[in-house]
């Protein structure tokens, strides 16, 4: 019995994860082409059209050549599903962010260069966490954002604020589809007169 349960999660860590979810701990999926399996169809998130957010440093001064954006919303994940969330940010562009989960979440937060190949994501925080406040500057050109996967038999509710310089969000679903949502200048904001 403990040797088929063994057996069991050698091939759940090396094959089914790396080609279902394209989470690959060992490096085994990548070198048997077994990630690529994870997203078939999706093609590369193309550039923004229009100006790249990328500031110009005048000593401890960023200067952008586009508007400050925002962004909230809620993503509700059931029993065992995933979602992408990425922002397009220049290199050396900054962003704000603060994310909480209702309930148990394994977390990834990760960017992919702009032109690199989908396996190709360098991870910046991937703790056990439920929660976390922070400000990102981008290493690079691309998209950067969480990866959230619900690992229990109850929905999940992640609630993300973000503000920053950035042109569009992008979100990755379990069901394999992708949406592109657009993000808002701060001129949406009601005032009070």
């Amino acid at each position: 019995m403990a040797a088929a349960l063994v057996a069991a999660v050698i091939v759940l860590v090396l094959f089914v994860m790396p080609a279902e979810y394209g989470i690959d701990p060992t490096g085994v999926g990548g070198a048997l082409g077994l990630t690529a399996i994870a997203a078939p169809g999706l093609a590369p998130i193309p550039p923004p059209q229009g100006d790249t957010l990328a500031p110009v440093a005048l000593g401890p001064i960023a200067l952008y050549p586009g508007q400050y954006k925002f962004d909230a919303r809620e993503i509700v994940l059931g029993p065992y599903e995933y979602v992408e969330f990425k922002y397009h940010l220049a290199e050396g562009a900054t962003m704000l962010f603060a994310w909480a989960a209702s309930g148990a979440v394994m977390h990834d937060f990760h960017g992919d260069r702009e032109g690199a190949p989908p396996d190709a994501a360098q991870s910046y925080d991937a703790a056990a966490r439920r929660q976390a406040d922070g400000s990102f500057t981008a290493p690079f050109t691309g998209i950067h954002g969480w990866y959230w996967e619900n690992p229990g038999g109850e929905d999940v509710t992640i609630s993300l604020h973000t503000a920053g310089f950035y042109s569009t969000g992008y979100q990755f679903n379990s069901d394999r589809t992708r949406e592109t949502h657009e993000v808002r200048a701060l001129d949406a904001i009601p005032s009070d007169n």
